[in-house]
């Protein structure tokens, strides 16, 4: 039975005309008619009970006397007092309840985020692949004397160096230990280079269609977003070029390898074009390649940072589609300046990372465990989205067109005239089965004649379950669209 390690509050007032016992005893039956003292939760004795309330210990003795006679309490002489597991009913109904706690409201003004769409938060999840070997690594990691101590807000050294190494074979970039952050994740990552960039007011351009959790990172610094229209090769250069004749930017956010939502690749002309206007004009290039690793065909294209003599780009990376969302890791690769700027600016967050975790991860790199992983990873992806891909053609031929990804975790998918596609993600959801609609990727929040349907996830037979329910949801969809249109 649980054991009360905490003074009970037992207001009483010696001043009112009621025995002090008579208050305490009221003040210890509230307690257990509002639920917060259990049925066999140990009291404290009496002599502690006196101790605390300042009082002689015959009124604590009178006070649980009067709680025994009515049956809140029971006491036995060799093992304590405690609350009864019996409380007579007669006792709760005729006496008043407590009231429900009022819903304290904050006394001072302060700017509530937007609602993001949860949809836009999916990660493959495939940890049960990689388990072991972490589970391994982070028992080697804990067993250090020094791993629970301060450390610094760079992020462990020797993971640096391992996801350095990393980046030379596949991104094509040199950095060294102090051009590199750990984070906690991308979203982290994000979080820190807004606070470092952006000054209330200042402008950030971002992709018409992007990610909404992102572009709320650098909201939250201050900054004004701003919108880039996109076309099929990524966000328009030439649209970029008239908001910087308008306006003075602070940086652009885009993801150019695999655009989030749409899977695009950012062409090269594209590419080049962007690193010159940002040198020209003074602004940074926040590159986040949240899912680069994953790439089925051909040569993927390397990221802005590999070709970056200007120093604009600040380049995002993150663990936690290769591993799991719940192991937050991230990084930063940037100028030595600028990677110190965003260590300064974590001091005042969360001052470090998790260190046993750091080492933990940089063990499987430098052992090639996630290497290997990813390996298998993109054999089982790559099968996923084929399997999606033939489940779309067979139900939803002409309902769905969509052209299939060389990389990333999900298909673009444009809709036929006639199809609301905000009712037919609802309809969908009601089924049980989940795909994201454009509006959820929108900056302007209308809806648009497009869904993103991420395959990570599922095995494949779920993958053409979960399409045939989403066939299934089309009927109502098309009416919607058409009560729509007559309103």
């Amino acid at each position: 039975m649980p054991v009360r390690t905490w003074d009970l509050a037992l207001p009483f007032d010696r001043d009112a005309e009621a025995p002090v016992s008579a208050q305490i005893a009221r003040a210890i039956s509230s307690h257990i008619r509002a639920g917060r003292l259990q049925g066999g939760e140990r009291l404290p004795g009496t002599r502690d009970l006196a101790r605390v309330l300042a009082v002689h210990r015959n009124t604590a003795a009178a006070a649980y006397r009067e709680l025994a006679a009515e049956g809140w309490i029971v006491a036995s002489p060799s093992n304590g007092t405690f609350v009864s597991f019996e409380i007579p009913f007669a006792l709760l109904s005729s006496q008043p309840r407590a009231s429900a706690p009022a819903v304290r409201r904050a006394g001072y003004s302060f700017t509530p985020l937007p609602e993001t769409p949860q949809s836009c938060r999916r990660s493959p999840g495939s940890l049960e692949l990689v388990g072991p070997a972490l589970a391994r690594a982070y028992r080697k990691a804990i067993r250090r004397p020094d791993v629970l101590d301060y450390a610094g807000p760079l992020g462990e050294e020797r993971l640096r160096k391992a996801i350095g190494s990393m980046l030379r074979s596949t991104r094509g970039l040199d950095p060294d230990p102090a051009s590199l952050i750990v984070t906690r994740g991308s979203q982290h990552a994000l979080a820190l280079i807004a606070r470092m960039l952006v000054r209330p007011g200042e402008v950030v351009a971002v992709e018409e269609l992007g990610y909404p959790l992102g572009w709320e990172a650098f909201r939250a610094a201050g900054a004004r977003l701003v919108a880039v229209p996109l076309d099929a090769d990524g966000i328009r250069i030439d649209g970029l070029r008239a908001l910087v004749r308008r306006e003075k930017i602070r940086a652009v956010y885009l993801t150019p390898q695999h655009q989030l939502p749409t899977t695009g690749t950012l062409l090269a002309t594209k590419r080049a074009a962007l690193l010159s206007l940002a040198a020209s004009e003074r602004f940074a290039v926040v590159e986040d390649d949240y899912d680069g690793d994953f790439h089925y065909e051909g040569h993927p294209a390397l990221p802005l940072a590999s070709n970056d003599p200007a120093g604009v780009v600040i380049y995002v990376g993150t663990f936690s589609k290769i591993l799991a969302p719940a192991l937050r890791i991230g990084y930063v690769h940037a100028p030595r300046e600028v990677v110190k700027c965003l260590a300064d600016h974590r001091l005042f967050l969360d001052v470090q990372g998790d260190r046993a975790l750091e080492l933990a991860v940089a063990e499987l790199l430098e052992d090639g465990e996630i290497q290997q992983h990813v390996w298998r990873m993109r054999r089982i992806y790559a099968a996923r989205r084929d399997a999606l891909a033939d489940a779309l053609r067979k139900q939803l031929a002409g309902v769905l067109e969509f052209t299939l990804p060389a990389g990333g975790l999900a298909l673009w998918c444009r809709a036929a005239e006639g199809i609301d596609v905000d009712q037919w993600a609802a309809e969908a959801q009601e089924r049980c089965a989940v795909f994201a609609p454009a509006s959820d990727f929108s900056f302007d929040g209308l809806p648009r004649r497009a869904l993103r349907m991420t395959f990570a996830r599922l095995q494949e037979s779920d993958l053409r379950e979960a399409v045939l329910r989403i066939a299934a949801a089309v009927p109502a969809a098309r009416r919607s669209e058409t009560l729509r249109r007559v309103r």
